[in-house]
C-alpha cells in the first residue's frame, strides 16, 4: 500500500466544541478551533439556540444545540425540570458523539459543559476542559475529576481543583490579538485614549459614571472609545467630538493596542486581552457574576500592578473622575502598568491548550 493510500484510509481527527454563552467563553473556544482545524482536525460545535454562538460559530463550524439551562446549586422546585433537561441534552450529545465518531471534546466551561463532559466520559472519549476563571464555575468544580485533561487561565484557580489534572496554559485570545493592528478611527497619533467597555453585555451603570466624569477627562485633551452595549437608553445623550461612542467595535485588538488606559467588567476573556494588549485598567467588576469571579479576576491584575478595582456599588463620579485624572495627568504611571500588564499575558496560551488535546488524543488507546 502507497502512503497516500494510507494516509487517505486514515479517519479525519473529529473533535465536538461545547462552548456557549459569553464571548468569554466563545472566544478562546474559537482560538483553538482554529489552531486544531490547522492540525487537519475536523470540528463541529454544540451549542445553546438563543446564545451568543448563533451569531458567531455557524458561518465557520456546524452548530448542533442541545435545550439546557443554568444549574442551580440549591435544590428547589425548578430542580427536577433542570434535571430532566440535562439529562434528554446528555443523551442527545451522547448520540452526536457516536454517529459523527468523534474523537472527543473540548469544552470552555458553563452549563453546556455538564452533556458534553458527562456524554464523552460515558463513551470513554478524551473530554477537555479549559476554565479561564480565578475562581472556577461549578460545572468546573464538579465535573473536572472525571475530564481527561483540564487547562487553566490562572494558576489561582489550581486550589479550587485538588483532585483534577491541571496544565496552567493561560486563556487563548482572538488571532488578532497576536499581532500589531491599525486603528480605522481619527484619533490623533500623540493624543492620550481611554477605552470604556462593559464585555459583550455591556454595562449600563458603568456608562453613566462615565458619562458623568467624561468633561473633565476630556478637558485634559485626552479622547474616549466609549463601547456602550445595545442596553443602554441614553447611550447618545452625551456628544463631544472627542468622545466616540457606539455600542461595539470589530477592531478590539487595534482598539486596546493603542489604548493608554481601560474601564472595563473584569471577565476572564477580557483580562486576557488587556494583558496581551498591555492595556492598564481600572475594573469595575460585574456584581452579578456567579459567585462574584470578576472579582477574583480582578485581584490578580491588581496585585501585579497592572490595574486598579473598585466595586461598583462604592464608586462614585467624583471616585473615578480623580482617579483616572491622576493617570491622564501622569503617563509615565501608566506606562509602568502597561509593562505590569503585558508581563501577565501567555501570548501562546492557544499553541499550549492545542497541545494539551493533542496529548490526550495520543494517550488514548
Amino acid at each position: 500500500m502507497s502512503h497516500s493510500e494510507s494516509v487517505a484510509m486514515t479517519p479525519p481527527k473529529r473533535f465536538l466544541i461545547a462552548a456557549s454563552g459569553t464571548g468569554g467563553h466563545l472566544f478562546p473556544a474559537l482560538a483553538v478551533a482554529e489552531r486544531l482545524e490547522a492540525a487537519q482536525f475536523q470540528l463541529e460545535w454544540l451549542g445553546v439556540s438563543n446564545r451568543l454562538e448563533t451569531q458567531l460559530v455557524p458561518q465557520k463550524y456546524p452548530l448542533r444545540t442541545v435545550p439546557i439551562e443554568g444549574l442551580q446549586t440549591r435544590i428547589g422546585p425548578k430542580t427536577p425540570i433542570l434535571l430532566g433537561k440535562l439529562a434528554v441534552a446528555v443523551w442527545q450529545t451522547r448520540q452526536l458523539l457516536k454517529r459523527g465518531h468523534f474523537q472527543g471534546v473540548l469544552t470552555t466551561g458553563g452549563y453546556i459543559a455538564a452533556p458534553a463532559i458527562l456524554a464523552a466520559w460515558s463513551l470513554g472519549l478524551p473530554r477537555v476542559i479549559h476554565e479561564s476563571n480565578a475562581i472556577p464555575g461549578k460545572v468546573t468544580r464538579w465535573l473536572s475529576s472525571i475530564c481527561t485533561g483540564v487547562g487553566l487561565g490562572l494558576e489561582d484557580a489550581t486550589s479550587y481543583l485538588p483532585k483534577a489534572k491541571t496544565v496552567v496554559v493561560g486563556t487563548p485570545v482572538r488571532p488578532a490579538f497576536l499581532a500589531p493592528c491599525e486603528l480605522d478611527l481619527p484619533i490623533p497619533k500623540e493624543a492620550l485614549l481611554m477605552v470604556v467597555a462593559g464585555g459583550s453585555q455591556g454595562a449600563v451603570s458603568v456608562n453613566k459614571l462615565v458619562r458623568a466624569c467624561a468633561p473633565a477627562w476630556l478637558e485634559t485633551g485626552a479622547w474616549i472609545v466609549h463601547l456602550t452595549g445595545t442596553q443602554d437608553p441614553d447611550a447618545q445623550s452625551f456628544q463631544h467630538p472627542q468622545y466616540l461612542s457606539m455600542p461595539f467595535y470589530d477592531n478590539m485588538a487595534g482598539l486596546l493596542q493603542r489604548a493608554n488606559l481601560a474601564i472595563s467588567r473584569a471577565g476572564a476573556g477580557t483580562l486576557s486581552e488587556l494583558a496581551i494588549a498591555a492595556t492598564p485598567a481600572l475594573l469595575i467588576p460585574y456584581p452579578y457574576a456567579a459567585e462574584d469571579h470578576q472579582a477574583f479576576n480582578a485581584a490578580a491584575f491588581v496585585k501585579a500592578g497592572a490595574a486598579q478595582m473598585y466595586r461598583q456599588d462604592e464608586l462614585t463620579a467624583e471616585q473615578l473622575q480623580q482617579m483616572v485624572l491622576q493617570w491622564l495627568q501622569n503617563p509615565q504611571l501608566l506606562e509602568e502598568m502597561a509593562a505590569k500588564a503585558l508581563s501577565l499575558a501567555v501570548p501562546n496560551s492557544t499553541e499550549r491548550f492545542a497541545q494539551l488535546i493533542l496529548e490526550q488524543i495520543a494517550a488514548t488507546p
